[in-house]
Order: C-alpha cells, then structure tokens, then sequence
C-alpha cells in the first residue's frame, strides 16, 4: 500500500485550503535573499545539500514577512479597481510562494538524514500550515475576492480562469465565511489542531523503529542475499518494518509463527501514540464538518470532489464489493489447496493474514511456475530506472538528462532534467532506497509548480522517494515485478507535474480534484506489465539476457491471481476511511478497532487477528481524510484511458502526444471528467477497470 499524495499540499496536510494549491498559490516576483540555499532565485536550482536548520527556519520566517506584505498590497486596491490581475492572479501567486518554500521543506522533514534539519522542518511545516488556516479565513482576502467576482470583468471570465475565480469562492465559503467572525475564530482553531495532529501522526509512524530478532535457523526460506543484508545483534538477525524488509519476511519465512509476530509489531506501528492522536483527529474533523453545517467530515470532503457525496461513494464501494466478492473467495480457495497440501492437513478452511503471502507465493512457484526471486534477477534498478525513463520520453517526446554531483540532501538522490523541444521544462529527483527516519513507503512530492511569470515559465519540480530493496553484498539492487509497477505508478504523478502547461499555480500538474488525482499514476503501471516495453529494459543483472518471453506469459498469466483478494484489501482501505469519516461516532463506546476489526472481517476474506491496530500507521487517514476511494475511483478512468493505447498501439506516440496535451498538461484548468470524455471521444464506462481486475 502506497502514500501516493503529490501536491505540496497534500504533503503538508495542509487543512488549509481544498489544497495549498487550490486557494493559495507562485512566487510573488520579490527576489528571496540570495543567501537561503532554499530559495534560489527565479528557476535555479535548489541547494540542498547546503541547507541547514537555521536556514529551513529563515526561509519559514522569510516566506511569512514576503506574504503578509503582498496581502496588503491586494487589501489595499479598492472594490470598484479590482481586476483579474490585482486579485486573482496576486492571490495565485502569494499560495505559489508558500509552495515554494514548503515544498524543499517538506523534502528535508521527509529525507533529511540529519535530526536537528528535520526537526526544524517539522516546526516549520507546522507553522505554515498553520500560517494557511489563518489565510482560509482571512476576512480581508475574502472580501477582495468576492467584490472582484462582481465586477463585469470577472463576469466575463471564460475557461481555466473563470473556473479558478468560482472555484477560489466556493472554497471561501465550504471554508466558513458563511459563518460569524467568533466561530470563524473556533474554526481556525480546530484547523490548526487538525494540522498538529495529522503531523503527529505521520511523524509518529516515522519515528517506530520496530523489529523483530530472529536466529539463524529462523531465517529458513529467505533469500540469501536478503539473510546477509539484514544487520545483526550478536548472533540474532535484526528484521525492520520498512516495506522490503517486513514484504520478503513474510513471503518466504518458512517460521509461521514468527511471521505471526512480525506481522503483529507491523500491524501495531505507532500504536502506542497514533489510536489516541487518531481519535482526537477524527474528533476536531467531526466538529470542523459540524460548525461548516455539514452532517459529516466525509460530506464536507466529498462536497468539492468529482463524487459530490459520501451516498455517491458507499454506493461506488458496494458495487465493488459485490463484484469483487466472488473473485476473492475463488482467490482464497486456490490458496488453501497449496495450505492443506504444504502443511499435510486436508481439513485446513482458513487463510490468517499472515499467511497469505507465503501461500500466495508457493502457489506463484507450484501452480504458475514463478518464482518471484527468478523474476527479480531480471529488474536491475538502474535497468528499470532507464527502461521508464525511455518509455516515458518517448511517449511523450522528452529528454531527461541527469545533473551530475547535484545538490542533493543524501548521496542516494539523483536529479534531472526534462527538455521538450530541446527546451528544458521541468526537474525531478529521485531517492530510492530506504534509511533510518526517512520517508517509509513510495510517493510523489511536489516540489514548485509550473505557472506562467513575466518572467517566463516556471519550472515545476518533484521528488520521488521511494524504499525499494537495496544493493546486497556482491549483487545490484534488484526490484520484484510489484515494485517495478510501484516505480512506473509513482513516476506517473511525477509526469503529471511536469508536463503541466497550466497558467495558474492553483491549476497545475496534480492540482485536481483528490478523486481524480491517481489516474495519471495508475494509468502508467500497464507499461510495466507490457511484453513489448518490458523488454527493452528486463535484462538479467547477469547475463543480460532479455526476459524470456514464457516467463512473461507465466507472469501474465498470474496477474490477476489474487487480484480478488487485492481488490478486497483496497475496498477495506477506502471503506475503514469512509466509515470513520461518516458513519462513526469518535466519542462513542464503539473504537476504531472495533471498526477495523468489523470491516476487515466483512470485507476481506483474512480474519481480524486480535490485538492488531493497521489503522495507527494508515498514514493516507492524515492526507487522504475521506478521500481514500479515489483510488478504486481514479482507476476507473485510468483503465478507460489506457484501453485507446490498447486499441492505437501501447507505445503510439500519437496517442501518447494526445494523452499529454489533453490530460496531463490540462492539469486542474477544466472539469476531469470533460478531460477524460474529450481523451476518449465518448463518455467514460467501468468495463476496463473490471477486466483489469479479472472479472
């Protein structure tokens, strides 16, 4: 399971606006001090590598002063002057120098190797996020954009502008100017209790550093290069809760018992801090969504969203249940064959959780002839690195072009450039491999927006951080097929915030509607399952040897094993957030892990097992509050849009120019379902998504 936010915003958990982006948003053209390595003049390159703690604070304080003056600037001009470029494109450009600032920011809190810069960051993204709240319920600003609304300039507005003047009202007033100035103040004080918390909660997932110690005889089944990689204490074998370290653990130990304990200390992360921050979380939610005269914190949520309302999202998750139901326990039946015959016990009904790795990787092996091992030689990282980024380019007729020795906060992140037309259009950087007190799973992080200046174009910039398996003594790094997927997925956001072409920062790149936001992202993971373009790249680390063609089909052909039980997990994910959004009473005698409990036995076909708490380290209940079933609904559209790749040919430049321009340049300039309508050339219709999942 993925954090797969990629707006500023969204990193920060900023309660703020529908996001940082949506209301706020670049750079007043005040030139920061040039000596803040964080704030490099207009499209230079940020130094990282120089930052330091005083400077994270100093660009905090720096960005604060700068936006309280441009805010006089816009209260001063009086209603009957008010114009597009006074207020809307000043308001646009005071949020786009917050993200400027936050972003790098977010980056050191979420990578920075060294405490004392991270901390610093923690501070500060809290006091911007707060310094956000105080802006959504600016009276002043308020007023200067509801007077300009009435002007007959604004009432002539067409297209993105109009839409982000509309957009830019409705969000002042689902954000409380429709209240009175002393429960605007109530307000304001939940939002930044609501800040605090989803940055505690997200830290406290961080900082567990959980393991488990297991000896030598213990580690019967692990791969070789994975027992030699794990550190030791004394003789034990120390196993972490990062993704590839707790994923191989529970794949191939043969020890059911300690992949029941392993599993236990994975499903407790933070637990200890994160039930009680959670409550509280869902608490200040319910009170926001109350004082907004919504019935729910999900109602509140969904009121801005391509789903309208939570009814609109239960019946989108019943519909999936029903569907998937039948899949999932055909996917339960194939898994307890390999049990009762692995284990010699014919009366076996049940798969634990903890299990279900093991067997589903036996029944890879027996069944389907693969080992996931086998496959992995075939995924050297700097292969797959360049088999996407040659995917990618020529796709979408890019050039990437690595920066050598960048300024960078580890040794492990690399940056690059995108040129289109021999034109330099944007920046990214990647950080692959996991380290102590980084970041723990794989996402996108914005790091500045494309926006249109007087002073040209400016660049928008990313981050990709990651946790794939690391090199081992004597062997590359080599990725499973699922991570490779994971890669392809994550370097999609990172697509959809370069290639924007929006003129607004408010209206860039991932800037769209929280529902929508994983279909560029879930689009490009059928790159990584296609023969054609996995063999430009699927190149044994040793032998070089292209990955045979019946491996593939093997492969092919196991896609959809389990993807019942996949698709079960993800319904249970959007159905705990939805449920805890909208139909739970966080005061009541009921708990959140009693709803887990109550959902996961509904849902899944895995019991509960007492005693576990996931939803302490569900870090999408900060992000994604109410949102989670964007993912199952973004791929929806994602699946449609990928079947006229299917249809023109997978890797037709044409249609990868037309996706481009219509999808991922368009950005949040109009309505997402018109994109996707325009894209296809009819309406939009489920039947990709359920062949995707086999059914």
């Amino acid at each position: 399971m993925l954090h797969l936010s990629s707006s500023r915003a969204r990193q920060l958990g900023f309660t703020a606006l529908a996001s940082l982006a949506s209301l706020l948003s670049t750079a007043a053209d005040k030139p920061a001090p040039p000596t803040n390595p964080l704030t490099p003049g207009f499209n230079q390159v940020i130094d990282f590598r120089r930052a330091t703690k005083a400077d994270v604070k100093q660009a905090t304080d720096m960005v604060i002063s700068d936006t309280k003056a441009s805010l006089q600037a816009i209260y001063k001009v009086p209603a009957t002057k008010r114009t597009f470029a006074n207020t809307m494109l000043a308001l646009d450009n005071l949020g786009d120098h917050i993200g400027n600032v936050a972003g790098p920011i977010s980056i050191l809190f979420n990578a920075s190797p060294d405490s004392a810069i991270r901390n610093q960051a923690q501070r500060s993204i809290a006091q911007i996020s707060k310094y956000g709240n105080e802006l959504e319920l600016d009276e002043q600003l308020y007023r200067a954009v509801k007077d300009y609304s009435k002007t007959k300039e604004a009432q002539s507005l067409t297209g993105a502008r109009k839409k982000y003047l509309t957009e830019t009202v409705e969000d002042y007033e689902r954000n409380g100017f429709a209240l009175t100035p002393e429960k605007r103040k109530e307000l304001q004080a939940i939002n930044d209790k609501i800040g605090d918390l989803s940055l505690a909660f997200g830290a406290n997932i961080a900082k567990d550093q959980g393991f488990l110690l297991v000896n030598a005889a213990d580690m019967k089944g692990l791969p070789e290069d994975y027992i030699k990689s794990r550190p030791k204490a004394g003789d034990a074998y120390r196993i972490g809760l990062d993704g590839p370290a707790y994923g191989t653990f529970m794949k191939y130990a043969e020890s059911d018992a300690l992949r029941k304990q392993l599993y236990i200390l994975y499903n407790n992360r933070a637990a200890d801090k994160n039930l009680d921050v959670l409550k509280q979380l869902l608490v200040e939610r319910q009170k926001k969504a109350t004082l907004l005269g919504y019935k729910t914190y999900a109602a509140y949520q969904t009121s801005s969203r391509m789903a309208k309302t939570p009814e609109t999202v239960w019946a989108f998750e019943t519909k999936l249940v029903d569907r998937v139901k039948q899949k999932s326990q055909q996917d339960l039946e194939e898994l307890l064959v390999v049990k009762r015959a692995y284990t010699k016990d014919p009366s076996a009904k049940t798969i634990n959780a903890w299990e279900s790795a093991f067997y589903n990787n036996l029944l890879m092996k027996d069944k389907y002839k693969l080992d996931a091992e086998k496959v992995k030689e075939y995924f050297e990282v700097s292969k797959v690195v360049d088999g996407l980024f040659q995917t990618t380019q020529s796709l979408f007729a890019l050039k990437f072009n690595e920066v050598k020795d960048p300024s960078v906060w580890h040794k492990d992140a690399r940056m690059f450039e995108v040129q289109r037309d021999g034109k330099l259009i944007g920046r990214f950087y990647i950080d692959l491999f996991p380290r102590d007190n980084k970041y723990t799973h794989a996402a996108c992080f914005g790091v500045s927006s494309g926006k249109a200046t007087p002073k040209g174009y400016q660049l928008p910039q990313a981050v990709l951080l990651c946790n794939f398996n690391p090199p081992a003594a004597g062997k590359p790094a080599l990725m499973s097929h699922s991570q490779v997927v994971t890669f392809f997925h994550e370097f999609g956001h990172v697509m959809h915030n370069l290639l924007t072409t929006a003129e607004l920062s408010s209206q860039s790149g991932t800037s769209v509607k929280r529902d929508f936001v994983e279909a560029p992202s879930q689009i490009l993971e059928n790159w990584a399952w296609n023969y054609d373009a996995l063999k430009t790249f699927a190149k044994h680390y040793q032998t070089n040897e292209v990955l045979p063609k019946d491996l593939y089909d093997k492969m092919w052909a196991a896609r959809n094993v389990g993807s019942g039980i996949g698709a079960s997990q993800q319904i249970l994910y959007g159905t705990l957030d939805m449920t805890l959004h909208d139909k739970f009473d966080p005061n009541g005698t009921e708990t959140t892990t009693d709803v887990v409990k109550r959902l996961q036995n509904q849902i899944t076909p895995f019991a509960y097992l007492d005693g576990t708490n996931m939803q302490a380290a569900f870090g999408h209940l900060t992000g994604y509050g109410a949102g989670y079933y964007g993912y199952m609904w973004s791929k929806v559209y994602a699946e449609d849009m990928f079947s006229v790749f299917e249809k023109n040919g997978i890797m037709d430049q044409k249609t990868g120019l037309r996706y481009r321009d219509m999808i991922l340049a368009r950005g949040g300039t109009d309505e997402e379902y018109n994109l996707v309508k325009a894209f296809l050339g009819r309406e939009p219709n489920q039947d990709a998504f359920f062949k995707s999942l086999g059914l």
